[in-house]
């Protein structure tokens, strides 16, 4: 917030840059904007004088002159020409921008919902950067916490795959010799039940893929991450949690070593923070990005599967 004295205290860097290697004043100004300064005249560049401010701004002169350059750092106090108001209201500018191109992101998503985890997360990243460059309270940031709230609200809902009565009781009798369906375009979750399915319940289980979000099985057929499915989403668990859980195989430390981490890919709320979960989930882009075929994508996202089930039962041995 504002300090209480009669003026702020501000910074200003001037610098002037050799004109070669051209890609210096990009690279200058992209240093400038990732630090949160506003330009008062050419080659001028302002920030409210804290700590964390005066240490960007050192370390950018570093950066220039050690590039050939020349900068001077300064120590300001407007008195004519222009108010601190007037300043404050640009800095608030540049993020009510940010904000804006934040909360339209979300909206985004939004429209085409539910996003994926690792999409919000990575808005609710830019959010943090950009509140830390937000010296004096822009008002944008409201409108984009309220988008990203939304967002979040959404995703936990699961309109697409959330139940809207109680599961049926099945045993892991019951779950044999079936035709498993669920939506086309399998990704984590549903490439990893799949694994699931064919590996621990029923290696013949036959799979169906619909374009549609709900589906009506006939008596032979059971719905897996899709709406009102008879394994899906429900409460804080993503549809391979729930599939472990409610056909008794969690007895298994590996397989709840994975659920943690197909949570972390799918849901991305921080609850379990597996450190593994960047590695599966570069693969299994891989696998999706290679084809697109659903049987495919599961044969090989499988292999994946099949090594990380390996790895943590061999931990788990060598303990």
């Amino acid at each position: 917030m504002i300090a209480s004295t009669d003026s702020e205290h501000w910074l200003a860097l001037l610098h002037q840059l050799p004109a070669k290697p051209p890609y210096l004043r990009v690279k200058i100004w992209r240093r400038l904007q990732a630090i949160g300064a506003v330009p008062l005249k050419n080659a001028v560049h302002v920030l409210p004088r804290r700590e964390e401010t005066e240490t960007a701004f050192r370390d950018l002169l570093a950066e220039i002159t050690a590039s050939g350059g020349e900068a001077v750092l300064i120590d300001a106090r407007l008195i004519e020409g222009q108010s601190d108001a007037e300043l404050r209201t640009l800095f608030d500018a540049a993020r009510d921008a940010d904000y804006d191109e934040l909360a339209d992101a979300a909206r985004r998503l939004l429209d085409t919902g539910p996003a994926s985890g690792p999409d919000i997360a990575k808005l609710q990243r830019r959010l943090t950067e950009i509140v830390r460059l937000d010296f004096f309270g822009a008002h944008g940031r409201q409108v984009a916490e309220a988008a990203l709230r939304e967002l979040d609200e959404q995703r936990y809902a699961h309109p697409d795959v959330s139940r809207s009565d109680k599961p049926p009781e099945l045993t892991l009798a019951d779950l044999k010799g079936r035709t498993w369906v669920t939506r086309r375009g399998v990704h984590v979750d549903r490439i990893a039940c799949a694994w699931l399915i064919r590996r621990f319940i029923d290696s013949k289980a036959s799979f169906k893929f619909i374009s549609g979000k709900s589906y009506t099985p006939e008596a032979s057929e059971l719905r897996f991450d899709m709406v009102d499915a008879e394994f899906t989403h429900e409460g804080d668990r993503c549809s391979f949690e729930t599939l472990v859980l409610r056909a008794g195989l969690d007895g298994d430390a590996a397989l709840v070593s994975i659920a943690q981490i197909i949570h972390e890919l799918d849901i991305a709320d921080g609850k379990f923070d597996r450190p593994e979960a960047a590695g599966l989930g570069a693969m299994l882009s891989g696998v999706c990005a290679s084809t697109d075929d659903d049987l495919d994508r599961i044969a090989h996202g499988s292999d994946a599967l099949d090594q990380f089930h390996a790895y943590f039962s061999s931990r788990k041995a060598e303990r």
